[in-house]
Formats: structure tokens, C-alpha cells, sequence
């Protein structure tokens, strides 16, 4: 079986998309559809409904990039390991990372991971937690770093580093350097989109102290952290964030910290795998690095 065919079927299947995935692979249209009529010749089946221009695979596709994902592992695995035969250790790293590690945690880190493995190279996709763990769940990824657990008995959670969430505010917007979180409810509430850890860590520690967001006046919800500092320095309102995020902003007064009465916000962040999927030679070399890191940094 051709592992580059099948490799342009897994584009198809995953974007529902001809022209997609041609994009993706740096191939023209005419050539991603041959590929695929190619393999319905092969198995004797349709692979794809067409819908004018949307595609719905058929349950034939369904099974066929099930086995696929696992033969084109399969294959990865081997290079690697055949690689690791060299002197030199080489392969690809597809990390996916929510907004915090992503921007903060990782780039340390992979400057030591490169500095001692110059022949791997490395992507970073960053998302909020709730869509990396959906990359994982599609096997769209192998390995992540999410600031909440979203659960799922498919998913292996290990514990990473520790984190703290604190409120901000624009040094002119509050006076008052403590409060409790009731005397909050009477400022505007930034926040982060739903998917976002911050958001949903944050909503937790509200819930174990009898509150919820709907005592909050929300006046913004934005899908970055970048975002949310830029609202809350121009004084659109309050917000929680953490506190690796915003040290620049808090030691050149751009923010003001409000400490909370009563209340610690300390949260994890975690390393996601599938449960069920076998990792690569160099995620594993990866893997190892993060654990010498954990509750270090």
C-alpha cells in the first residue's frame, strides 16, 4: 500500500476538504482527487460523498483512516528508529500547547531539547485547552500541555508544573490592593473564550467557594491572553490571568495585582497523551526532558 496515498487521504478526511488538503500538502487538486480515486479503485468502495463543494466521508472512510493513522505511525515509528541507528538522533515534534506554556513554559525548555538534539525539529501549535485535547482525541496530535484537565478515559493526564492565577486591574481603574471576591462583583469581568484553561480552572475555585460567573458583570470575552492584558491596561475592566503572564506588566506597573481575601488560585498544568497511542522515539526523548522539568521551573 502506498504510504503517500494514504497520507493524502488522512488530509482529506481530516479538513473534509479536496482543496484543503491540497493546500496542506503542497499538491494540486487534480492530483489529491487522483489519489483518492486511486484507493476507492483499490478497495473497491467510495471513500467520500460529494455535496457540491463539501465531501462527507462514507463509513468505508471511516475505517480506512482508523487503520491508516495507525500504518503511517507505524512507518514514523521505523524512521525513527532506523535514525537512532546514526550518530545523530533526527525527527519531527508536533506539540500542541495552550496559550500560558505555549508562550511562556515551552521556549525555555526547547532551547535545552535543542541545544542537546540539533537534528530534531519542532512545531508548536498553540490553542486553548479544550482544543488541544480535541487535537489529541482526533489524532491530530500526539502530545500536549494544557492549563485544565478536560476529561475524557481515552486521555492520560501527568501532572507538569505549577501555576497561579491572580486578578488584574489597570493601576487607575482600583484603589484597593485586596479584596474579597464579593467586593469584585462590582467591577466590569474581562475573560477568556470557554475552551480556555484560565477561564475554566477559574470557574472551578469560584464553585468551591459558593459563587459562579453569573455573579460577575461580564463587559468582554477575547481569545487570547495577549487580548485580555491590552482590555484590562485600557481599563475595559478586571480580570483573572496568570501570574507568568503578566510579570513585565506588574513590575513596570502597566497592571495592578488585587489580592484576594480568603482565596488561593493555585492550579497545574498538565502533559496530555492519547491513552491508547504509542509515541515516536523522539516524543518519548521530548516526554523524558518535560518530566526532569516538572515542578522545577
Amino acid at each position: 500500500m502506498d504510504l503517500h496515498r494514504l497520507k493524502v487521504f488522512m488530509a482529506v478526511f481530516k479538513n473534509r476538504s479536496f482543496s484543503r488538503a491540497s493546500e496542506e500538502l503542497y499538491l494540486t487538486q487534480p492530483t489529491v482527487s487522483d489519489h483518492i480515486k486511486t484507493l476507492e479503485e483499490e478497495f473497491n468502495c467510495k471513500l467520500f460523498d460529494r455535496l457540491g463543494r463539501s465531501i462527507i466521508p462514507t463509513r468505508e472512510a471511516e475505517l480506512l483512516y482508523l487503520h491508516a493513522v495507525e500504518i503511517v505511525e507505524k512507518a514514523d515509528n521505523l524512521k525513527d528508529l532506523m535514525n537512532q541507528l546514526k550518530s545523530e538522533i533526527t525527527g519531527e515534534l508536533i506539540i500542541g500547547a495552550s496559550t500560558i506554556p505555549g508562550t511562556y513554559l515551552l521556549p525555555p525548555l526547547l532551547v535545552g531539547f535543542k541545544n542537546n538534539y540539533p537534528s530534531i525539529t519542532y512545531q508548536v501549535s498553540i490553542s486553548d485547552s479544550k482544543g488541544i485535547v480535541e487535537k489529541i482525541l482526533g489524532h491530530e496530535m500526539l502530545l500536549g500541555i494544557v492549563g485544565a484537565k478536560i476529561y475524557n478515559e481515552k486521555l492520560d493526564y501527568q501532572p507538569f508544573m505549577e501555576d497561579e492565577l491572580i486578578v488584574v486591574s489597570s493601576p487607575s481603574l482600583i484603589e484597593d490592593t485586596e479584596m474579597t471576591v464579593s467586593e469584585l462583583f462590582k467591577y466590569p469581568m474581562i475573560l477568556r473564550e470557554e475552551g480556555s484553561g484560565t477561564r475554566i480552572e477559574f470557574l472551578r475555585m469560584l464553585q468551591k467557594k459558593g459563587f459562579s460567573l453569573d455573579n460577575f458583570n461580564i463587559s468582554g470575552i477575547f481569545g487570547s491572553t495577549d487580548a485580555v492584558k491590552q482590555a484590562v491596561k485600557a481599563g475595559l475592566g478586571i480580570s483573572v490571568l496568570s501570574r507568568l503572564a503578566v510579570v513585565d506588566e506588574l513590575r513596570y506597573n502597566m497592571l495592578k495585582e488585587i489580592k484576594l481575601k480568603n482565596m488561593q488560585m493555585n492550579r497545574r498544568f498538565y502533559i496530555v497523551i492519547h491513552g491508547m497511542r504509542t509515541l515516536p522515539p523522539v516524543y518519548n526523548l521530548f516526554l523524558d526532558a518535560l518530566r526532569a522539568k516538572s515542578f522545577k521551573g
